[in-house]
């Protein structure tokens, strides 16, 4: 009942974070268009409730924390966009690393937690995502994140809080490379420098798109450009206008996404082959 909310949200976020906007600005719309999201799904909660627990479950474990998710890291984007020294980009770059610092305490402070979802375990689903399981809120927001116990589990809001985090390191690094090229590089994992793209770029676009609308990335909380940077990283290539690319690959006769149909058809004929061996 919720998939019409969900859909329109996300095309929204996805349309606000590839707009031109200053990141202030994006983070302003990103922090109404996630409260009016939040304040219809509340309503709808409170109209309808669940059929049954597993619902429920479903809900608070991956539906509402999307938006809330969203909500925590346009609040910490506009925070860090406000204290962020004006002037001294050494000023700007210790500034940032204190971020990083915040993250990873935070992180290693709900380790178990993190590798519980992380690990897709659901044995303790019913305690994190019921309203009727723990009443231990996890952890104290310092703006009201709808903490309503009619709208929250103990377990929902620390589980977007872990989203918005991911997000925002990514932020941060992207705004240590603007300030200082090369000062994000110890937060970086080791880029590999031997593997190279030799396919077309639509290719690797279909790949992506591919692996972003299935939401096996972060558990789905990986935006495009963040997926797209990850590529370009990775195999050491510049994907430009790749929205441009996926209205392209749209025009297309059947199969639209050939790239996959034939690498899916390459990998079946090779089992195929080897099982007759």
């Amino acid at each position: 009942m919720f998939e019409k909310a969900m859909s329109t949200f996300s095309e929204n976020v996805e349309r606000l974070i590839q707009s031109g906007k200053t990141d202030l600005k994006k983070a302003d719309d990103g922090i109404s268009l996630c409260i009016k999201t939040l304040l219809k799904l509340q309503k709808q909660v409170d109209k309808e409730d669940f059929d049954d627990t597993q619902s429920e479950i479903e809900f608070f474990r991956n539906i509402k924390p999307l938006p809330m998710s969203y909500l925590i890291y346009f609040t910490e984007v506009r925070s860090c966009e406000l204290l962020l020294p004006k002037a001294g980009n050494s000023h700007k770059v210790r500034f940032l690393e204190k971020e990083i610092k915040k993250i990873n305490k935070f992180f290693s402070a709900n380790n178990s937690f993190v590798n519980y979802m992380e690990q897709n375990h659901n044995y303790l689903d019913h305690e994190f995502f019921s309203r009727k399981g723990r009443r231990d809120f996890s952890f104290s927001p310092s703006i009201n994140y709808y903490q309503n116990p009619e709208f929250s589990t103990s377990h929902d809001m620390l589980w977007a809080k872990v989203q918005a985090l991911y997000r925002f390191i990514h932020y941060i690094r992207e705004k240590l490379e603007l300030i200082q090229p090369g000062s994000s590089g110890d937060f970086r994992e080791r880029q590999p420098n031997l593997l190279l793209w030799s396919g077309s770029k639509i290719s690797l676009v279909e790949i992506i798109y591919a692996l972003y609308h299935q939401g096996d990335i972060n558990h789905g909380t990986a935006d495009l450009k963040t997926i797209v940077s990850a590529f370009e990283d990775f195999f050491n290539i510049k994907i430009d206008n790749f929205y441009k690319t996926y209205g392209e690959m749209r025009a297309r006769k059947d199969p639209r996404a050939k790239y996959l149909y034939q690498i899916a058809t390459n990998l079946e004929a090779k089992m195929r082959k080897d099982d007759e061996k």
